[in-house]
């Protein structure tokens, strides 16, 4: 795992506090992290974009052999959906969304997974990634990282390869991304 965001980075610090926490929410005994304020300060918003595509172009890509790029950033339903596409369009890059059953429309490869407080299941749609696409997964948070490695594991059926996981806040302490399959990067620790 890459080291996050330290907090006496200027543009973490910025960040940082946009967030907002909510004790006891969806239900007793979870601390939930908000990050839409962040979405409604355009120039937070926009350093949050700018901090994530600064560690693809000097840590990321860097890993690739010549010649090889990003094709497709999978964004998590349904926060990684608001920054997903941005970076994927300032990558020139596909954007594939990976959603709870039941919300997209034809063929689906399906994962199943925990979560801080309870199973859900995720589709992506069938061919929505070339075979051995080279992929980035994001999301606003890791917690346990069941919703992560359920999209990790669909990136692999669908026949890509996921470079590095990306999120805005990581929980450490449940240490979610000691269960993914690849590197992981979040910009802010919250205990």
């Amino acid at each position: 795992m890459s080291a996050p965001g330290t907090a006496d980075a200027p543009d973490i610090a910025f960040l940082r506090k946009h967030l907002v926490f909510y004790p006891d929410y969806p239900k007793k005994g979870v601390n939930f992290v908000d990050i839409f304020p962040l979405l409604r300060t355009p120039l937070a918003f926009e350093g949050l974009i700018t901090h994530l595509l600064s560690h693809i172009f000097t840590v990321t890509l860097p890993r690739l052999p010549d010649g090889q790029k990003i094709d497709a950033v999978v964004g998590l339903d349904a926060r990684g959906f608001l920054f997903g596409p941005v970076l994927a369009q300032r990558l020139g890059a596909a954007f594939v969304p990976v959603r709870k059953a039941g919300k997209l429309p034809g063929t689906c490869e399906q994962a199943t997974y925990e979560k801080e407080y309870g199973t859900d299941v995720f589709e992506a749609q069938a061919g929505s990634l070339p075979a051995g696409a080279n992929v980035i997964v994001v999301d606003d948070l890791i917690a346990t990282g069941g919703s992560a490695k359920a999209a990790g594991e669909l990136v692999a059926k669908l026949g890509g390869k996921t470079l590095e996981y990306l999120f805005v806040v990581d929980i450490p302490f449940l240490q979610g991304a000691s269960k993914l399959d690849a590197p992981s990067y979040a910009m802010i620790d919250v205990d």
